[in-house]
């Protein structure tokens, strides 16, 4: 198969199987990062953010599953591979969440609602994916490089939860990810109005499920292929940029397991909408309003290289690897974004 189709065709295969599925539980199963803050923080529910556990207790339980397999080797992994940097993780999870609710979307929400239709959406992509490349790679980068270098990790114990963990008790570090990973899906899984629907719970499992699969799926292209991909799982920062390159220069550059996810989503996001009837073009009509989204864009996109992920990279992605970095970001990224919601929803003012 990797001879006839070709090794980057395959990857991008893979993400884009993987990102249907992660663009219909947007749609179909209201799967969203900021909805789940703000329904937590204002709605009085808690129920999309259990969704989020499900989806992480799922994913870790895969990711270590294929770990003790031999599927996937960790050091293979982006997020064990680099040294973790603790305020980075804080610093650019705040400025990722303060942009995502700024701009009423993370990348992967803004590429569904993309699928939808909404072209307001369509600005927030091109933003964050140029802001990426940006501090990633553009100008930005030697300040970005000098602050906050990334380098790999040279020490024996990766920087996952689980590997600290198994060096300090000599337990096995598979074990001990799928036990976080089943207390994880248990303590979110145990919630009456979350099983109430239970659609809701097969869609965070079809989220769990993708990153899995990306992981599997990249995982088996590198050990049996000879071109030397990298092994990843699904994030929306980098691969937006990525994805705009791509669609400039296809004819000089491969496809990419990140070009694929990018139009997984968006195609999964699109039959979604069509499925609900929800499909309809929208566009911004207040100027102040694409002010603000094109900002949250642009801090996003930086906010993101900085922590080295977005809420799916470092929420899902990092988190079914247990990396350090991933529960610090997730934090940061949650505390960013209430700061943003309640300067949009009640200002600044001191509470009564």
């Amino acid at each position: 198969m990797l001879d006839i189709i070709g090794e980057h065709n395959v990857v991008a295969l893979i993400g884009l199987g993987s990102g249907v599925l992660l663009g219909l539980a947007a749609r179909l199963g209201r799967f969203c990062t900021l909805g789940a803050i703000e329904d937590a923080l204002y709605g009085g529910s808690t129920v999309r953010m259990r969704m989020w556990g499900v989806a992480i207790g799922l994913a870790i339980l895969g990711s270590f599953a294929l770990m003790a397999t031999g599927r996937l080797v960790d050091s293979q992994t982006y997020y064990l591979s680099i040294r973790w940097m603790p305020l980075a993780s804080i610093l650019g999870g705040l400025i990722f969440g303060y942009g995502m609710a700024l701009a009423g979307n993370c990348g992967y929400g803004a590429i569904a609602r993309l699928g939808g239709g909404d072209l307001r959406s369509f600005v927030i992509v091109l933003v964050m994916g140029v802001s990426t490349f940006v501090v990633l790679s553009g100008p930005l980068a030697p300040l970005r490089d000098m602050v906050f270098p990334q380098t790999p990790v040279t020490t024996e114990v990766a920087p996952g939860i689980a590997h600290q963990l198994s060096a300090m008790s000599g337990l096995s570090v598979n074990a001990i990810g799928m036990a976080i990973g089943a207390l994880i899906l248990a303590g979110s899984a145990a919630s009456r109005p979350l099983w109430a629907k239970p659609a809701r719970v097969a869609w965070a499992a079809a989220v769990g499920a993708s990153v899995v699969l990306a992981w599997a799926g990249t995982s088996w292209v590198a050990r049996d292929g000879f071109e030397a991909l990298p092994v990843v799982s699904h994030s929306f920062a980098a691969p937006l940029g990525d994805t705009i390159l791509w669609w400039m220069t296809g004819s000089a550059r491969p496809l990419s397991f990140a070009v694929g996810s990018v139009a997984g989503v968006w195609a999964g996001a699109f039959i979604g909408s069509l499925i609900k009837g929800h499909f309809r073009w929208e566009a911004c009509e207040d100027p102040r309003e694409l002010r603000r989204q094109i900002l949250g864009a642009a801090l996003m996109g930086g906010g993101a290289v900085i922590a080295l992920g977005c809420s799916i990279g470092q929420g899902l992605s990092a988190f079914s690897v247990l990396a350090l970095s991933a529960p610090v970001t997730f934090a940061a990224i949650f505390a960013g974004a209430a700061l943003g919601l309640r300067q949009l929803i009640v200002g600044f003012q001191p509470a009564e």
